[in-house]
Protein backbone atom coordinates (compact mmCIF):
# COMPACT_ATOMS: atom_id res chain seq x y z
CA UNK A 1 0.00 0.00 0.00
CA UNK A 2 1.29 3.64 -0.94
CA UNK A 3 1.63 6.60 1.97
CA UNK A 4 0.14 9.46 0.18
CA UNK A 5 2.52 12.80 1.02
CA UNK A 6 1.17 16.11 1.55
CA UNK A 7 3.44 18.79 0.30
CA UNK A 8 3.31 22.01 1.81
CA UNK A 9 1.65 23.59 -0.59
CA UNK A 10 -1.10 21.10 -0.62
CA UNK A 11 -1.44 22.17 4.06
CA UNK A 12 -1.58 25.74 3.12
CA UNK A 13 -4.28 25.04 0.93
CA UNK A 14 -6.46 22.77 3.19
CA UNK A 15 -5.56 25.32 6.04
CA UNK A 16 -6.93 28.31 4.17
CA UNK A 17 -9.85 26.34 2.68
CA UNK A 18 -10.72 25.17 6.60
CA UNK A 19 -10.41 28.98 7.39
CA UNK A 20 -12.73 30.13 4.66
CA UNK A 21 -15.45 27.09 5.50
CA UNK A 22 -15.00 28.68 9.12
CA UNK A 23 -15.79 32.23 8.41
CA UNK A 24 -18.57 31.18 6.71
CA UNK A 25 -20.42 29.37 8.72
CA UNK A 26 -19.61 31.96 11.18
CA UNK A 27 -21.22 34.45 8.86
CA UNK A 28 -24.14 32.44 8.38
CA UNK A 29 -24.82 31.98 12.53
CA UNK A 30 -24.59 35.95 13.04
CA UNK A 31 -27.18 36.27 10.25
CA UNK A 32 -28.97 34.14 11.66
CA UNK A 33 -29.39 35.63 14.92
CA UNK A 34 -29.43 38.98 13.85
CA UNK A 35 -31.80 39.18 10.79
CA UNK A 36 -35.49 39.16 11.00
CA UNK A 37 -38.13 39.22 9.02
CA UNK A 38 -40.86 41.12 10.32
CA UNK A 39 -44.61 41.30 8.53
CA UNK A 40 -47.21 44.23 9.57
CA UNK A 41 -50.45 42.92 10.30
CA UNK A 42 -52.48 45.86 11.58
CA UNK A 43 -52.70 49.93 10.97
CA UNK A 44 -50.90 51.31 14.23
CA UNK A 45 -48.05 52.27 12.25
CA UNK A 46 -50.12 53.68 9.05
CA UNK A 47 -49.64 55.58 7.19
CA UNK A 48 -45.69 54.81 7.01
CA UNK A 49 -45.91 51.04 7.07
CA UNK A 50 -49.18 49.37 6.07
CA UNK A 51 -50.54 46.06 6.61
CA UNK A 52 -48.88 43.40 4.53
CA UNK A 53 -45.71 45.26 4.63
CA UNK A 54 -42.69 43.47 5.18
CA UNK A 55 -39.82 44.37 6.94
CA UNK A 56 -36.15 43.57 7.54
CA UNK A 57 -34.77 43.73 10.83
CA UNK A 58 -31.32 43.83 12.47
CA UNK A 59 -29.62 43.89 15.75
CA UNK A 60 -26.01 42.92 15.49
CA UNK A 61 -24.91 40.19 18.19
CA UNK A 62 -23.47 40.91 21.62
CA UNK A 63 -20.12 40.57 20.89
CA UNK A 64 -20.59 42.70 17.60
CA UNK A 65 -22.28 45.73 19.33
CA UNK A 66 -19.51 45.83 22.16
CA UNK A 67 -16.48 44.87 20.29
CA UNK A 68 -17.10 47.07 17.38
CA UNK A 69 -19.13 49.48 17.92
CA UNK A 70 -17.62 50.25 21.59
CA UNK A 71 -20.93 50.39 23.26
CA UNK A 72 -24.42 49.36 23.09
CA UNK A 73 -26.16 51.11 19.94
CA UNK A 74 -28.94 52.90 21.37
CA UNK A 75 -32.20 53.06 19.33
CA UNK A 76 -32.62 57.13 18.01
CA UNK A 77 -36.03 59.20 19.18
CA UNK A 78 -37.76 58.39 15.38
CA UNK A 79 -36.40 55.05 14.45
CA UNK A 80 -38.56 52.09 13.57
CA UNK A 81 -37.91 49.46 15.77
CA UNK A 82 -39.06 45.50 16.46
CA UNK A 83 -40.11 44.92 20.03
CA UNK A 84 -41.18 41.89 22.06
CA UNK A 85 -44.72 42.13 23.34
CA UNK A 86 -44.24 43.04 27.10
CA UNK A 87 -47.82 41.05 27.46
CA UNK A 88 -47.11 38.35 24.95
CA UNK A 89 -43.13 38.06 24.45
CA UNK A 90 -43.59 35.70 21.31
CA UNK A 91 -45.48 38.62 19.45
CA UNK A 92 -43.73 40.99 17.73
CA UNK A 93 -44.47 44.48 17.59
CA UNK A 94 -43.15 47.36 14.67
CA UNK A 95 -43.36 50.51 16.70
CA UNK A 96 -41.66 54.37 16.49
CA UNK A 97 -39.45 54.82 19.28
CA UNK A 98 -40.92 58.11 21.50
CA UNK A 99 -38.15 58.48 23.74
CA UNK A 100 -34.83 56.02 25.24
CA UNK A 101 -33.92 56.44 29.30
CA UNK A 102 -30.56 55.23 29.33
CA UNK A 103 -30.87 54.80 32.64
CA UNK A 104 -33.10 53.16 32.80
CA UNK A 105 -32.87 51.03 30.06
CA UNK A 106 -36.23 51.33 29.06
CA UNK A 107 -37.70 52.82 25.61
CA UNK A 108 -40.93 54.18 24.94
CA UNK A 109 -42.52 53.37 21.60
CA UNK A 110 -45.31 54.40 20.03
CA UNK A 111 -47.51 53.76 16.93
CA UNK A 112 -48.09 56.48 14.42
CA UNK A 113 -51.65 55.78 14.42
CA UNK A 114 -52.43 56.38 17.84
CA UNK A 115 -56.16 55.29 17.74
CA UNK A 116 -54.99 51.67 15.91
CA UNK A 117 -52.14 50.95 18.46
CA UNK A 118 -51.16 48.92 21.52
CA UNK A 119 -48.28 50.64 22.52
CA UNK A 120 -46.23 52.38 25.57
CA UNK A 121 -49.65 54.18 26.42
CA UNK A 122 -50.93 50.86 27.22
CA UNK A 123 -48.21 48.74 28.45
CA UNK A 124 -45.65 51.72 29.87
CA UNK A 125 -42.09 51.55 28.92
CA UNK A 126 -39.90 48.21 27.30
CA UNK A 127 -36.69 46.98 28.66
CA UNK A 128 -33.83 47.67 25.98
CA UNK A 129 -33.63 43.32 26.34
CA UNK A 130 -37.08 42.77 24.22
CA UNK A 131 -35.93 45.07 21.41
CA UNK A 132 -35.44 42.74 18.34
CA UNK A 133 -33.83 45.26 16.31
CA UNK A 134 -34.63 48.26 13.89
CA UNK A 135 -36.07 47.88 10.97
CA UNK A 136 -33.92 48.66 7.87
CA UNK A 137 -35.48 47.69 4.65
CA UNK A 138 -38.91 47.06 3.38
CA UNK A 139 -39.00 44.22 1.05
CA UNK A 140 -42.28 43.64 0.15
CA UNK A 141 -44.98 44.28 -1.21
CA UNK A 142 -43.38 45.56 -4.97
CA UNK A 143 -44.00 48.75 -5.70
CA UNK A 144 -43.31 49.90 -1.93
CA UNK A 145 -39.98 48.88 -1.57
CA UNK A 146 -37.42 50.70 0.03
CA UNK A 147 -34.87 51.33 2.97
CA UNK A 148 -36.29 53.04 5.92
CA UNK A 149 -36.04 55.52 7.78
CA UNK A 150 -40.27 56.12 7.36
CA UNK A 151 -41.13 59.00 8.15
CA UNK A 152 -44.32 59.46 10.46
CA UNK A 153 -46.83 61.68 9.00
CA UNK A 154 -48.81 64.13 10.93
CA UNK A 155 -51.96 63.24 11.25
CA UNK A 156 -54.28 66.82 10.47
CA UNK A 157 -57.37 67.27 12.13
CA UNK A 158 -60.07 65.58 9.72
CA UNK A 159 -57.69 62.39 9.45
CA UNK A 160 -56.08 63.38 6.14
CA UNK A 161 -52.33 63.23 6.22
CA UNK A 162 -49.80 65.22 5.59
CA UNK A 163 -46.10 65.30 4.99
Amino acid sequence: MAVRHITPTQKEARVTLSAVIAILVGSAVWLARSVHRVNIEGGSMAPALLPGDRLLVIKPPNLLRSRVFGKEPWPKSGEVVAVRDPRHPARVLVKRVASVDRKGRTLEVLGDASQASTDSRTFGPVPLSSVVGRAVYRYAPRGRTGRGPWPASTIVGNGESSG
